[in-house]
């Protein structure tokens, strides 16, 4: 099921609780895309990334090779948060007055560790991946950070998008007005004088409503992009636990506000029906949990993956792991994707 939902999209974000097996489905699920000859590209948004780990090798933040037609990136946050600020200082000193220099260099030093500027920064590079890298691969996937970083991230370019949508309107009125104010000393000398004077501020402000235009066109149309049911798909992994699926329960909620389409649940380290003692007491609790989580979410397909012996280290344990995935899928109640 999950291998036959991956083929049909381009763009995969797979999410939900730390430590439910994320890293370890979204590269099995990249692997066995790859396999099928199907260039892919999987990126970690995850500041505690586990791919180098997985692949048992360096990683960085641009893209690497991790088997043939497989590559790999991990979204380093300090460094993408650095390009992000140089890029805003460099624009800022380009479009202020000299004697502004000094307020910008304070205004950015704090704007560093502000809240939210990784989630920003982060969102600029993700925005980067769908807009040019995306174009050399069949298939982009993303294994993001735990369930609230994802939840704020996915929520950001709807966010950025009507925050620089309003900056453009008030910059509009504001030209407006400047506008009519020239226009009434138009017909004196000291009005031509003025129009004169003017020139360099009407430049800059004409190049500060390019910067925002861009701005706008980028978030928007990486919003569009991750709510285009054709293009993008989030999957949700968890495991059969409480926490887990109530946490699944509230993501699913949250992910729906921003348009995002959760086409699949992967319930991962399921125990096997023929274990016996305090293993079978478990395996009873984890059915008391899935049926909570079809209650809550009847319509959404579901796979489940039986717990491994070993840890799922190094390509040839991912590939024996990626077979799983063209399994079909266990669920009750509607088929119907959410």
């Amino acid at each position: 099921m999950l291998l036959a939902l991956a083929r049909s999209r381009q763009i995969l974000f797979f999410g939900g609780k730390g430590g439910v097996g994320k890293t370890t489905v979204s590269a099995a699920t990249a692997l066995a895309l790859a396999r099928q000859g199907r260039q892919t590209l999987l990126v970690s948004t995850d500041p505690a990334h586990n791919l180098g780990h997985l692949f048992q090798r360096e990683i960085g933040s641009r893209p690497v090779s991790l088997a043939p037609g497989l590559d790999g990136l991990e979204i380093d946050p300090e460094a993408t948060v650095q390009a992000h600020v140089q890029e805003v200082s460099a624009a800022l000193h380009d479009l202020m007055p000299v004697q502004m220099h000094g307020e910008i260099e304070k205004h950015v030093a704090l704007s560093r560790d502000a809240p939210g500027m990784q989630e920003a920064a982060i969102l600029e590079r993700i925005a980067e991946i769908v807009e040019q890298d995306r174009q050399g691969y069949q298939h982009v996937i993303f294994d993001t950070a735990p369930s609230g970083h994802t939840a704020r991230l996915m929520a950001l370019p709807e966010m950025m998008a009507a925050w620089t949508e309003g900056l453009i309107r008030r910059r509009e009125r504001a030209d407006r007005f400047a506008e009519f104010v020239r226009g009434l000393g138009s017909d004196s000398a000291m009005g031509d004088n003025i129009i004169a004077d003017k020139d360099p501020e009407v430049e800059r402000e004409s190049r500060i409503r390019r910067i925002l235009e861009q701005r706008r066109r980028k978030f928007a149309g990486l919003r569009d992009t991750l709510t285009d049911a054709a293009l993008t798909s989030f999957i949700i992994v968890l495991v059969a636990e409480r926490l887990p699926v109530m946490e699944t329960i509230g993501l699913h909620r949250q992910l729906r506000k921003t348009g995002l389409h959760i086409d699949a649940l992967v319930v991962n380290k399921r125990l096997s029906g023929s274990v016996g003692g305090f293993l079978a007491e478990r395996r009873a609790q984890q059915e008391i949990h899935l049926a909570t989580l079809l209650e809550a979410l009847p319509g959404i397909p579901c796979q489940h993956l039986q717990l491994v012996a070993q840890d799922v280290v190094g390509l040839g344990e991912l590939e024996a792991f990626s077979s799983r995935l063209a399994a079909p899928h266990q669920a009750s109640g509607s088929r119907k994707p959410a």
